[in-house]
């Protein structure tokens, strides 16, 4: 199943269609309670975080300044 959808997905998942590829704190709930078991732990890649890509400094949109700035707070 595809879909743009993640409450459908989750609860493809919960019902047994198939496999979820999700972040964990997403679905921390249903792994705690063991509705969800993760699979394939070895070949999980690692998470480094977001990245976020923009065209250059010196002509920067002040809503995109303020939104960078934002992130890098975070």
């Amino acid at each position: 199943m595809i879909a743009n959808d993640k409450a459908m997905l989750h609860q493809a998942a919960l019902a047994g269609l198939g496999l979820v590829y999700e972040f964990p704190q997403h679905i921390a709930v249903p792994l705690a309670s063991g509705e969800l078991v993760t699979v394939l732990d070895d070949w999980q890649p690692t998470f480094d975080g977001f990245y976020l890509y923009y065209p250059g400094r010196k002509l920067m949109p002040p809503k995109l300044r303020v939104f960078v700035d934002f992130l890098k707070a975070r």
